[in-house]
């Protein structure tokens, strides 16, 4: 097959299609990413020179571009997302044009394609707020209830692309996916800032009391699981991808021990505005329908990815001082194509 996957460049991106030329020794990938700031073609480094993968930088909501490059795909893997919460507080106005024009403008073009299968990537942030019972948790039927404007947009692309499958029979699968851990994850987020700043000895950022909780998956867990979804799962489903639930605190006092570091590290700091309490998943439906199970525990994911990110100091150096963004400027100009087509 020819999978023609956006996002590619970014955490979960990078790690899928990584994880599928291995796992898939017949198939092409083609990826699309933008290289903004989350983007970073370091995080494929390792398979930049395999003759079945290709890299073109492009927009999701450049139609042209997307016929062009599109053209000849069996499965579209829509990753590319604006995906920060606080980002998207300050301002919504990028998370409306590639999160909802921009999954538009991917539905249509594969529509017009005859593309055989198409999964939007989503989270379970779309399902809003859970209370604090534990038996109640989101699953395939949950009705969306967005918190922030990132969340709102990613719930309009998923409205999207079932709306397509229902007016059109177009071939869209949903999947929504609890917190990832792992490797090549943009420091901003709440696990790599953590360690990076445990690593320096610097003060942890915790909103409010950090009692809030989230299902976490390790990212090899989940891109296995878009392996079955994509191979066994059916046209028009939404699949549940679940995890481990723990608090922010669990989180930091785990990091913190791994590290040998204390806990007076933790600064807890004003909550952000709409922040939701509680996420949970009941993923049976995966588990069931597509044979999905897990390979690693909450403890062995965080394990591995904190000695990921002790042994890759010149990666989080890039990153940080956004070096890598001047060489692609370079390498690659303002809209370019490269890679192995």
């Amino acid at each position: 097959m020819k999978l023609f996957v956006t996002g590619g460049a970014g955490f979960i991106g990078s790690n899928f299609i990584r994880y599928w030329l291995s796992a898939h020794p017949d198939d092409v990938v083609m990826n699309i990413d933008l290289l903004t700031y989350a983007g970073n073609l370091e995080n494929l480094h390792d398979v930049a020179q395999n003759p079945r993968y290709a890299f073109v930088r492009a927009d999701v909501a450049d139609a042209s571009a997307m016929k062009t490059h599109m053209a000849g795909a069996d499965v579209v893997v829509h990753f590319a997302a604006e995906s920060h919460v606080d980002r998207s507080i300050m301002d919504a106005a990028p998370f409306m044009r590639t999160n909802v024009l921009g999954t538009q403008v991917m539905l249509d073009t594969a529509r017009s394609l005859g593309v055989q299968t198409y999964i939007q990537v989503s989270t379970d942030e779309v399902f809003g707020d859970l209370p604090p019972d534990p038996q109640k948790k989101f699953s395939e039927v949950s009705p969306f209830a967005p918190s922030s404007p990132y969340a709102a947009s990613k719930a309009a692309g998923d409205h999207l692309a079932h709306a397509y499958f229902r007016t059109y029979g177009f071939p869209a699968i949903v999947t929504h996916c609890g917190n990832n851990v792992g490797p090549y994850q943009f420091p901003e987020k709440f696990i790599p800032l953590a360690i990076v700043n445990a690593l320096a000895g610097k003060k942890i950022p915790v909103y409010g009391d950090g009692l809030q909780s989230r299902s976490w998956i390790h990212v090899d867990d989940h891109v296995r699981a878009l392996d079955a979804v994509i191979m066994r799962g059916r046209a028009g489903e939404t699949y549940v991808i679940g995890g481990e639930e723990k608090t922010n605190r669990d989180i930091l006092h785990a990091i913190l021990r791994l590290l040998g570091k204390g806990d007076d590290l933790i600064s807890f700091v004003e909550d952000r505005p709409g922040h939701d309490r509680r996420y949970a998943i009941n993923d049976e439906k995966i588990r069931n329908e597509l044979g999905w199970r897990p390979q690693y525990s909450h403890a062995e994911a965080l394990e591995k990815t904190v000695a990921w990110y002790r042994g890759h100091s010149k990666w989080l150096q890039h990153v940080m001082d956004a070096s890598y963004q001047e060489y692609y400027t370079r390498q690659y100009g303002a809209r370019a194509v490269a890679g192995n087509r």
